[in-house]
């Protein structure tokens, strides 16, 4: 079973990595993984009790966060933070860091003014005023201090718990320079007192009070460009939970009423007039129009409804009026389903993630051994204890795991809601990272690659069309062949009315027969034909052969003993399908057809849609060993329609199931494409690879952000003159998590390949 918690207080990859810590190692947790981004927790559990959740919360809390378990099931669609909500997080992080600012420039003007040539009183001036000017720092420093206490009680809560996280190095870094800071006016009062005005002018020239304001002044502004950012990869989710109206108009006993969405329930009678947004999934009982359902399926234009069809919530009607019964409310319909979906991507870790993860564990540690090593090595060389100190303070601050925090979250969420915009549905994050290396596409036939329903493509009469056409509509009105319909409905679009039709019979593999105004009429294959000693064209098996060769299925007709024409019937490609295969063989992806069809008719799709290779006359089950067999040359994704190829879509390294999306959570498929278009076959693999580069140009940047400041930090380059200063240090550090962020970004504005 999985648990969902919120959880609060985290600000780092190392914060993450000890959320998942200690809660893994709660009894009956058999899996922990934290969203950093989302700011939430899964655990997977063999029981769910209510002593198991206190429990997870504690364990939480020890560690220096907050937990608080999330009831999915009773949810009626998956809550976010609501813009007011963010905006009101937001406008608190900026009252906090422009009160911070302000005393940090009153406290810089006193204690650097000097130095620019500023007027500062003359009571902060000379030996006699050191003690006025040194407590004056600490009275301006403890207004910052308060405001961001947050660092020093998650920080040292997680030190305590020997899981220290980014606000620790904040925290001791900080304290380090305030506690500092007051040891210095002790001993610039004793040097007073003591008439030492050299001790007294020593520790005076040398507060930290301003580093350390600096410091948490610093982080915080990171933290609130950090978070102003981080609010933007939300949009997508945040469009979404907007789509469905607030309200809906129902049949209850009788009348009409209007109810809150969240009201309704399954079996009530909606009415829908023009103009408005649907508030469930149901199907139409009454009337008909035309309804857009771009906000769910990316596709633009609206699709006629009628009588019996199927209708989701958030589409909108656009002219005529109708009634129909909801079958899905509140979490259960699809665009609650999209919306989980698109958020709960971001809650599992691409494989990418985990080398960030792995280093974040151990980097504080690390980071704060460096600090005390630094320390302890300037001091031992001769350094002054204040440079040892301001040493060992910058190592502290510039090495924040943010960035490799966020190098990988934001980057996925960004692209996870770019894909949903466009109707393809990412379910895990390694999904998103497995499918850019794909070498093979496998795609299944019928409904995947062509239109999945036939239609007829050819009608050749010996003589008259209208009295093929005739006969044709009359005979297959009481078939029910799978492809009379195909039949039917070409008739019915050419205005040919059936005409009545006795002593009906069917052959099964071979046609069927009877009689029309007293004259025998047949349609079937040419054995058939020549079974029931009907005349037939020399050239005959030559036009079946062509025809066959083109992956159509011919119908021979005959009347009072006559050949009268064929009729070819193909489910033909759809539009879309052979550019995508030539996207995805720009992009240097193989692909192959794979289906349980006959070898002749799959050819001759596959020629027809440019497809690499083809699989025949294969079973549901044999197309799982198909798939294992292509994994030996590199990872294969393959693209069925997740009902019948549920074995294959299971067994490739990615399974994308292609759909209307009227029931968006295919267990067995890792991505789900809203639209019947091919085309985001390509669009998908080609999103993926930029994703994958943005994560590794953050991950690069990280690692040799760190790798390049912690020594610059610790003073090697010091005998050169060179040395990092607490303040430059936090400055640094907090740019860094910006620089990532902002290029995470940039894949809101990265255009999809078939994108001009």
């Amino acid at each position: 079973m999985r648990i969902k918690f919120n959880v609060e207080g985290m600000s780092c990859a190392a914060c993450s990595a000890s959320v998942e810590k200690v809660s893994s190692r709660v009894e009956g947790v058999t899996k922990a993984e934290v969203n950093l981004l989302a700011k939430t927790l899964f655990v997977e559990t063999e029981a769910d009790t209510p002593e198991l959740r206190e429990k997870i919360c504690a364990a939480v809390e020890r560690a220096g966060f907050s937990a608080t378990p999330m009831d999915e099931k009773k949810e009626e669609k998956p809550k976010d933070a609501s813009p007011d909500e963010k905006q009101s997080s937001l406008r608190a992080m900026k009252i906090r860091l422009f009160v911070s600012i302000g005393f940090l420039v009153v406290l810089m003007y006193i204690t650097m003014g000097h130095m620019i040539g500023l007027p500062v009183p003359h009571i902060f001036h000379g030996t006699e005023n050191l003690l006025i000017f040194s407590f004056t720092q600490f009275l301006l420093t403890l207004p910052v201090l308060y405001l961001n206490r947050k660092f020093y009680i998650v920080g040292f809560k997680a030190l305590a718990n020997r899981s220290p996280n980014m606000d620790s190095l904040v925290a001791v870094g900080s304290s380090a320079a305030v506690i500092y800071g007051i040891v210095a006016i002790y001993m610039i009062g004793w040097g007073l007192g003591h008439g030492d005005l050299a001790l007294a002018e020593s520790y005076g020239s040398n507060l930290y009070f301003e580093s350390a304001a600096m410091i948490l002044t610093l982080v915080t502004v990171g933290k609130f460009l950090e978070e102003r950012s981080k609010n933007k990869t939300g949009a997508a989710i945040e469009r979404l939970t907007k789509l469905a109206p607030d309200t809906a108009t129902v049949e209850r006993n009788g009348s009409l009423i209007e109810v809150k969405t969240s009201d309704l329930m399954v079996g009530d009678v909606i009415v829908i007039r023009p103009g408005q947004s649907l508030p469930a999934d149901g199907v139409i009982i009454d009337g008909s129009s035309s309804v857009d359902e771009s906000a769910l399926t990316g596709e633009s234009i609206p699709v006629e409804k009628g009588v019996g069809d199927r209708v989701m919530t958030a589409s909108i009607n656009k002219n005529g009026s109708f009634r129909y019964r909801a079958e899905k409310v509140g979490g259960e319909t699809a665009l609650a389903k999209i919306i989980e979906l698109v958020r709960d991507a971001g809650a599992t870790k691409a494989p990418i993630a985990k080398l960030a993860d792995r280093v974040s564990g151990v980097f504080v540690p690390i980071v704060m051994t460096i600090a005390a090593l630094a320390f302890v090595f300037w001091l031992l060389m001769g350094k002054t204890f204040d440079f040892a100190l301001s040493t060992g303070i910058s190592v502290l601050v510039i090495s924040c795991p943010c960035a490799l925090g966020l190098a990988t979250p934001v980057a996925v969420t960004v692209s996870v809601g770019r894909l949903a915009e466009r109707g393809i549905l990412v379910k895990s994050a390694e999904a998103l990272e497995i499918l850019h290396d794909t070498k093979t596409v496998a795609l299944d036939k019928t409904g995947t690659v062509t239109e999945g329903q036939p239609t007829v493509t050819n009608v050749l009469p010996a003589g008259e069309e209208q009295n093929l056409l005739r006969a044709a509509a009359s005979l297959e009105a009481a078939s029910e062949h799978p492809l009379a319909e195909a039949i039917r409905t070409y008739t019915d679009s050419r205005g040919v009315k059936p005409e009545p039709v006795a002593d009906f019979a069917a052959v099964s593999g071979r046609g069927i027969g009877g009689k029309i105004n007293g004259k025998p009429c047949f349609a079937g294959n040419a054995a058939y034909l020549r079974e029931l000693s009907i005349p037939l064209p020399p050239d005959i098996d030559a036009r079946l052969d062509a025809l066959s060769a083109e992956g159509k299925t011919p119908m021979l007709f005959a009347v009072d003993g006559s050949f009268i024409g064929i009729i070819a019937v193909a489910d033909t490609i759809k539009p879309t399908s052979r550019h995508a295969v030539e996207l995805l063989h720009s992009m240097g992806v193989g692909t192959m057809l794979l289906t349980g069809d006959n070898a002749k008719t799959a050819r001759a799709i596959a020629k027809e849609a440019g497809i690499d290779d083809v699989t025949a006359d294969v079973l549901p089950q044999d197309k799982e060993r198909v798939v294992a067999s292509l994994q030996s040359e590199g990872v294969v994704t393959f693209v069925g329609d997740g009902i019948n190829d549920s074995p294959a879509l299971t067994r490739a390294d990615v399974g994308i199931a292609i759909g209307s999306g009227t029931d968006v959570a295919i267990d067995s498929a890792d991505i789900v494409l809203m639209k019947n278009d091919l085309n985001d076959v390509p669009a998908a693999i080609d999103f993926s690879r930029k994703t994958i580069r943005n994560i590794r140009q953050n991950l690069f940047w990280a690692f040799f952000y760190n790798t390049l400041g912690i020594p610059i930090a610790a003073g090697v380059l010091s005998p050169l003159g060179i040395t990092l200063s607490p303040m430059l240090g936090s400055a640094a550090m907090s740019l860094s998590s910006l620089f990532v962020v902002t290029n995470a970004l940039r894949l809101y504005k990265t255009k999809f390949i078939d994108q001009k």
